[in-house]
């Protein structure tokens, strides 16, 4: 009889078993690429288009004027398809409620709710939630004060009207910023610089230096400040004074650390073993260079830091703390001083 070639049982099952784990270390990372480069391409087509959008509105002088977030979402409307629009208290039901910061920090979108937790500044307006036809969800707040103009080819109308967050896989996995997540410039930095659990709590969610990230008041500013009661400063005597013009940047004392908070912050920043108290002046430590990277960039004095409190002492001081090298203390700050960094605190 002819013998007859073939593939036992244990051989097949070898080959399925080789394929098997190929596929299963190939197949996520084509897939991942995959993601990652539709992503892109939605990105890229959806920014095109919503300028577009902007830009006719900008030529037809539609692109200012409007008192509300929600007045300029129902004018885009006309120009950019929009199946759902969401209040600022029915954010959810537009977007996902909790996205991810690329260190994997989680941000409620639900507390986005106006400019002034979306946008690098508070433009005094709601934030609206929207879904457009192409399937990707948007948070969008307004700026009043745009500047329209009509005959400039080169104007940005997207940068000069709006602060826009927006996921191009709609209510979708990862959520992620930086991958399906996107923002555009006018997007505040969500998230915190560390994560609150290494500070006790305390989200920092901007860092300002004295002269580029926050400007001194003078003291008939300070002074109207005091009057409207609005940013929690008691009292003023400097004719130029840095740290009320810090208290402004972040929007009131309540959004500035606490002594107490600064004292977790030297013992994240230290390494230390143990938690440095809001009073407490230690020595004979090493700052981490590397966590404090960011602190030293930008402050006056490369060699040491010096950070306001949001607690005053009085008019001619306000609590602070100082980050050397070796050692680190609380102290009261001139509030003249121009060396002083800025940090908000938020949720």
């Amino acid at each position: 009889m002819k013998k007859i070639k073939a593939f036992t049982l244990a051989e097949v099952l070898i080959t399925l078993a080789i394929i098997g784990v190929v596929a299963a270390i190939t197949i996520p990372s084509l897939v991942k690429n995959y993601n990652e480069k539709a992503w892109a391409t939605a990105k890229d087509v959806f920014e095109k288009r919503l300028e577009v959008a902007a830009k006719q509105l900008n030529t037809e002088e539609k692109l200012a004027g409007y008192n509300s977030t929600m007045d300029f979402v129902n004018e885009l409307k006309k120009k950019i398809k929009i199946t759902n629009v969401c209040d600022s208290n029915n954010l959810s039901k537009c977007f996902e409620r909790t996205i991810l910061t690329a260190d994997g920090q989680e941000v409620d979108a639900a507390n986005l709710k106006t400019s002034a937790k979306l946008a690098k500044e508070d433009w005094g307006t709601e934030t609206v939630g929207v879904q457009f036809a192409n399937g990707i969800n948007a948070l969008i707040a307004y700026n009043p004060q745009t500047d329209q103009q009509p005959f400039n080819n080169q104007f940005s109308a997207t940068e000069a009207s709006m602060a826009i967050l927006y996921d191009v896989s709609g209510h979708k996995n990862p959520n992620i910023l930086g991958k399906d997540v996107n923002q555009n410039a006018n997007v505040k930095k969500l998230g915190c610089m560390i994560k609150k659990d290494l500070v006790g709590g305390m989200c920092i969610n901007k860092l300002l230096a004295p002269g580029t990230g926050y400007s001194p008041m003078t003291l008939e500013e300070c002074n109207q400040a005091v009057s409207e009661g609005k940013l929690g400063i008691k009292a003023c005597g400097e004719e130029i004074d840095y740290w009320a013009g810090a208290v402004k940047a972040c929007g009131g004392v309540q959004n500035m650390p606490t002594k107490e908070q600064l004292g977790q912050l030297a013992t994240y920043l230290y390494n230390y073993d143990g938690t440095i108290g809001a009073q407490q002046n230690v020595s004979g430590i090493s700052l981490d260079t590397t966590k404090a990277s960011q602190f030293i960039s930008a402050a006056p004095r490369p060699d040491m830091i010096t950070v306001f409190s949001g607690q005053e002492v009085s008019y001619f001081y306000a609590s602070a703390r100082q980050f050397w090298y070796s050692l680190s203390d609380s102290v009261w700050g001139y509030r003249n001083g121009d060396d002083f960094l800025a940090i908000c605190v938020g949720d």
